[in-house]
C-alpha cells in the first residue's frame, strides 16, 4: 500500500518513496487511484473533482450557544486538531463558512436569527446540529426552546450527547465528508 503504521496508529511513508508520498492516505479511493496518483496520471468526473474540492476545505460557522460549544471549541484546539480533516477555520462571518455548527439549545428568540445567519450563508451549506439540546431540546421541554433545530434549517448529521465529546464532532465532521463526497452536483436543496 506504500504506507506503514506505527503502534501508535500514525501514517508514515514506506521505505524508497518521497516524503510526502502516501503520508495521508487518500480517502475513498482504491489501490488503482492510489498507483495513479503515484504515477503523476489521474481521471477523473467534474462532480467528484467539485466534491473533493468541498468535502476537503469545510469551514464552519460560528454557532455556539450553551455548553456544547466548550466542546466544540475544545475539538479545534491541538489535543483534537480539526484541520486534519479540512475544518480547521472557524468563521465568524457566515459568507465565508459552509457548514454550521449548532452547538446547544436554541431558544424562540434565537431561531430567527439562526435561519438569518443560515440564509445568508453561500451554497452549498450543510448543517451539524450538535448535542441532544439542539437535536431534540433536550431535558429543556417548555416553551421557551426550540425543541429541535430541524425545524427551523435542515439538518444534515446529528450529534447525540449531553455534551457531546470532541471525539463525536470529529465523527461528525467525517460522515458529512462522506455525504457530501456522493452528492450530485445537479441536486439543490431546501
Amino acid at each position: 500500500m506504500g504506507v506503514a503504521r506505527t503502534a501508535s496508529g500514525i501514517v508514515l511513508p514506506a521505505a524508497g518513496m518521497g516524503a510526502d508520498a502516501g503520508a495521508l492516505p487518500l480517502p475513498w479511493a482504491g489501490e488503482a487511484e492510489r498507483a495513479a496518483v503515484q504515477s503523476g496520471i489521474v481521471t477523473t468526473t467534474l462532480e467528484k473533482l467539485v466534491n473533493w474540492g468541498r468535502y476537503s476545505s469545510l469551514w464552519p460557522a460560528l454557532f455556539g450557544l450553551a455548553c456544547c460549544a466548550i466542546e466544540m471549541m475544545g475539538t479545534g484546539a491541538a489535543r483534537y486538531d480539526m484541520s486534519r480533516f479540512g475544518c480547521e477555520v472557524f468563521r465568524a462571518s457566515p459568507r465565508q463558512a459552509d457548514v454550521m455548527i449548532v452547538a446547544g439549545r436554541v431558544s424562540q428568540k434565537m431561531g430567527p436569527v439562526l435561519r438569518q445567519i443560515y440564509d445568508q450563508m453561500a451554497e452549498p451549506k450543510w448543517v451539524i446540529s450538535m448535542g441532544a439540546c439542539a437535536s431534540s431540546g433536550g431535558m429543556f421541554n417548555n416553551y421557551a426552546i426550540i425543541q429541535g433545530v430541524d425545524k427551523v434549517v435542515p439538518v444534515d448529521v446529528y450529534i447525540p450527547g449531553c455534551p457531546p465529546r470532541p471525539e463525536s464532532l470529529l465523527d461528525a465532521v467525517v460522515k458529512l465528508q462522506q455525504r457530501i463526497a456522493g452528492d450530485h452536483l445537479s441536486s439543490k436543496r431546501g
